[in-house]
């Protein structure tokens, strides 16, 4: 994407895990050359089962853990993460999945959403701190009157409020939510999409939305990236994805999404079965196979690269033309 705000780069994070006092650690290669752009103003949503990578993904944007390779660029200036000026922390804040276990309870709520203006803007003065607050928490639904109560007396939506103003005081220009969500009632969890939705459009942000429930990624999101074991398995417009999934494992999510008649089933979908291998140990060639329904032996031997197949990116050897029904499985092993 031309002129894009982020930009981020076959971007990889291992964690080296130890298996024994005589043994070398083994790598988990969580991150696996994930590649996208982030243009202002856009949504892009993140979805994928647990254990695929995403919060890892978010968190070495955010430099709290290495990359291994790749980069990250914020409006094409690199960002390094070992140098003294971090001067990018103004620009990237996140929300949190816990909203209560994210919220310091020794602290005031007042001193909570002051802190990242005391740390990253202390040229301000302590009137137009307690301004910003003060806008801020208005801003999010919440009373100017709470900034002296403690997180404990905040409901889990209230709490979740209190984490977006902590994100936005300081006025970045991306937001990483990680299933910000999730822990919140069905009710709760429109309100705060529908917050998010509106805060973006007044202050220009760009979000990441990192998320399980595929009925809000798609409310929020302009793109939808699908990973797995670490891996881009497809980028799409949002619309696209939904109507046109191509990789047999967004099919497979897409099946799994609940509907009214538990008995209804489109002709063709099948429910996605097993469990996600362990990255430790992941299968060779294409990582899906294992689960998919029209892996061949190509998919054992041959790992597919994210490439164009219409207007999507699509890792996957039979994103356009799948085999037919009686092909050789490769799904074993």
């Amino acid at each position: 994407m031309s002129g894009s705000l982020l930009a981020v780069r076959d971007a990889a994070v291992d964690f080296h895990i130890a298996e024994g006092l005589w043994r070398r650690p083994s790598v988990l290669r969580a991150v696996d050359g994930v590649s996208f752009d982030l243009d202002r103003g856009e949504t892009l949503g993140v979805v994928g089962e647990s254990g695929c990578g995403k919060s890892t993904l978010a968190r070495a944007i955010l430099g709290l853990v290495p990359l291994a390779r790749g980069s990250v660029a914020l409006e094409g200036r690199a960002v390094a993460y070992g140098e003294r000026n971090q001067w990018w922390r103004r620009e990237i804040q996140v929300i949190f999945q816990d909203p209560l276990a994210s919220l310091n309870p020794r602290m005031t709520v007042g001193q909570i959403v002051a802190e990242p203006l005391e740390t990253l803007m202390p040229e301000l003065s302590l009137p137009e701190m307690r301004r910003r607050v003060s806008g801020i928490m208005e801003r999010v639904g919440l009373s100017a009157g709470h900034v002296n109560r403690y997180p404990h007396e905040f409901s889990g939506g209230q709490c979740q409020r209190i984490g977006i103003a902590r994100a936005l005081v300081s006025r970045p220009r991306i937001v990483l939510c990680d299933e910000p969500v999730s822990a919140l009632d069905v009710s709760i969890q429109a309100q705060i999409v529908n917050l998010l939705t509106d805060l973006q459009q007044e202050m220009g942000l760009a979000l990441v939305f990192i998320a399980h429930d595929l009925a809000v990624v798609r409310h929020i999101s302009h793109r939808v990236m699908v990973m797995y074991l670490g891996r881009v398995a497809e980028l799409a417009d949002a619309d696209d994805l939904y109507r046109h999934p191509k990789h047999p494992y967004t099919r497979a999510l897409m099946a799994a999404v609940p509907v009214p008649d538990p008995g209804y089933r489109p002709q063709g979908e099948q429910i996605l079965s097993g469990d996600v291998p362990s990255p430790l140990a992941p299968p060779s060639g294409c990582s899906f196979r294992t689960r998919c329904p029209i892996a061949t032996d190509r998919c054992r031997t041959d790992r597919p690269d994210l490439r164009a197949a219409g207007d999507a990116l699509v890792a996957c050897h039979y994103a356009e033309n799948p085999p037919k029904a009686g092909h050789e499985s490769s799904r074993d092993g």
